[in-house]
């Protein structure tokens, strides 16, 4: 009677060993998943709320030091944040770029176990182009091409999301002259991605 106790007792032990092995990769990639799902969705929080400051600051113009140029159109000095543009929204963007944190801000480097992203991508557009005045919108996005599981995005091919942020306000004052309103002026240049 003890011998089949003890002959019953290693089976369960074996039987158990075997669904642990089983089932141990799909609870990890669960976890590893929420705690990615988790990290997206931090990034977005800090895109959209970052574009909204930006959004706020294009609306009125903001400009650390103002000055005026010899036909006395405002201008705007950038020197604080090292900008050697002359055109102000690539300085603004460059700004709001500056505020972001972690990969948002360096991106990451390509390693064997994951992929290269780019850091966040930040575009000042105007809507209604050259007719722009005062009232009409201005439009701020944030983004990155965010890799899923990049520890293993490698050796499963799951591929990427773009993750935006964004904001819209009504321009409260006129954008400094020389600022190209056609078209969205974006820092850095690259597009967000890989």
């Amino acid at each position: 009677m003890v011998n089949s106790v003890r002959a019953h007792a290693k089976d369960a032990r074996g039987a158990a060993l075997a669904e642990l092995a089983l089932v141990l990769p799909l609870l990890l990639l669960l976890i590893l998943g929420m705690l990615d799902f988790g990290k997206a969705f931090n990034a977005w929080m800090n895109e959209t709320h970052l574009a909204s400051e930006g959004a706020r600051l294009a609306a009125v113009n903001y400009c650390p030091n103002p000055g005026s140029d010899v036909n006395g159109n405002p201008t705007c000095d950038w020197s604080s944040i090292s900008c050697g543009s002359s055109n102000s929204n690539v300085c603004l963007a460059q700004y709001i770029d500056n505020q972001t944190r972690g990969e948002l801000r360096s991106g990451r480097l390509v390693s064997p176990y994951a992929p290269g992203q780019n850091r966040t991508q930040v575009c000042i557009s105007y809507p209604n182009g050259s007719l722009t005045k005062v009232g009409d919108p201005v439009h701020v996005t944030l983004q990155i091409s965010y890799h899923w599981l990049n520890y293993v995005s490698n050796r499963l091919s799951i591929g990427t999301t773009p993750i935006n942020g964004s904001a819209t306000m009504r321009l409260e004052s006129a954008p400094f002259s020389g600022v190209p309103l056609a078209t969205a002026t974006c820092y850095p240049n690259a597009p967000a991605g890989t």
